[in-house]
């Protein structure tokens, strides 16, 4: 299990903002750089952001005797197995193919990239502490819901850690990676 507080919590480095203030967040959408395949990544972005804030939720919920337990673990399996999942997918596309190109293309992309792979690896972590004690959950609530829904306390603490880890890290990502896009007119 990864311990939680060596998570990066602070805030983008100033070597990975050397494009930022020239193409900041508000202007990206009216650039014309700005192409289908970039709306498509931070598409899936948002997607992350919401699918790790319905899990929180639901388990909040869940904890709250809001929501079955029958019903929880459903949702829990639906929605944690598409997040573990398509982060893995979209991690690992990122590092093969996604960074390589931003890295060609303006090698100071470097200076962030180091940090944004350790991200990934530290989520991995996260991730796969999280799918343990999900299935963990989910097998319980066939066998004893008492013990499942103590499990429950686990799953919303790995979830909100998850969620704030996306926060930042996919604002960071974004914010490093849109303005090079935009600059060398990248994904055209």
């Amino acid at each position: 299990m990864l311990d939680t507080d060596t998570i990066r919590q602070t805030e983008m480095p100033e070597e990975m903002r050397f494009l930022f203030d020239q193409y900041p967040r508000d202007s990206w959408d009216a650039h014309p750089g700005f192409k289908e395949k970039t709306r498509h990544w931070l598409g899936a972005h948002q997607m992350f952001r919401r699918v790790a804030e319905r899990v929180r939720l639901d388990t909040e919920s869940l904890l709250d005797r809001g929501m079955e337990l029958e019903d929880y673990a459903g949702r829990l399996s639906h929605y944690g197995g598409n997040l573990v999942g398509n982060l893995h997918g979209h991690h690992g596309w990122e590092d093969r193919s996604y960074f390589p190109e931003l890295s060609a293309a303006d090698p100071r992309f470097d200076a962030g990239l180091e940090v944004l792979e350790q991200d990934h690896a530290d989520l991995d972590q996260v991730l796969d502490d999280f799918t343990r004690t999900a299935n963990r959950l989910i097998k319980l609530s066939d066998l004893d819901e008492v013990q499942a829904r103590e499990e429950a306390g686990q799953v919303h603490a790995t979830a909100a850690t998850i969620e704030a880890f996306l926060k930042r890290h996919l604002s960071d990502e974004e914010e490093l990676a849109v303005p090079i896009i935009l600059h060398h007119r990248l994904r055209g």
